[in-house]
């Protein structure tokens, strides 16, 4: 198997201007040109590394997808699974207060790129899909008696705290979705 091959530094630039337009502005609000004038290189470098504006974007969504993973995986304790939603309620709501939040990257993406089939929607796809997977195995752990099912209930309450963030009062934020976690998981332990 071979090594994981590491962003080049120029690679890695363009990631970085990326992740930051994408994020503050919208992905098909923000053009090639953009971020090639924010990275301060040629037309000819960046589609040596990004043969298109899609496959960017593609690389966008994978990076973001690897950070929440680690991210949420950290919080993780098998044997104490409320307060590994403790920890996810805590993490969503600081979050959603510090400067620049804008929402879940995956949600504003969808929202962008509704078409099954295209790659960006399959990287959203199988990221929210490891997601619904992480949130059944805590809903498990926690002896919920149908962890798809409570999954399903645990990712609707994270959606719904990632708008709200967003749109709404963040300050109370973290607080609200522990009382939802909590609330799901009472119902459905037996």
């Amino acid at each position: 198997m071979p090594a994981k091959t590491t962003a080049t530094p120029t690679r890695q630039r363009i990631l970085d201007a990326t992740n930051q337009l994408f994020y503050a502005q919208g992905i098909r609000a923000t053009s090639a040109d953009r971020i090639i004038e924010e990275v301060g290189i040629t037309k000819v470098t960046f589609y040596r590394h990004f043969r298109s504006k899609n496959d960017l974007v593609v690389a966008y969504l994978q990076a973001q997808a690897e950070q929440e993973s680690s991210w949420f995986s950290s919080l993780r304790d098998p044997k104490d699974p409320a307060r590994s939603l403790d920890a996810i309620a805590a993490g969503i709501g600081a979050a959603s207060c510090s400067p620049g939040f804008r929402g879940c990257a995956f949600i504003n993406a969808a929202a962008e790129y509704s078409e099954a089939g295209d790659p960006v929607r399959e990287v959203i796809d199988a990221h929210r899909a490891w997601m619904l997977g992480e949130f059944a195995s805590i809903a498990s752990d926690a002896g919920a008696q149908e962890p798809q099912a409570v999954a399903r209930q645990f990712m609707m309450l994270r959606d719904g705290a990632m708008v709200n963030g967003y749109l709404g009062e963040p300050q109370e934020l973290a607080g609200a979705l522990k009382r939802g976690f909590d609330a799901v998981l009472a119902a459905t332990i037996g």
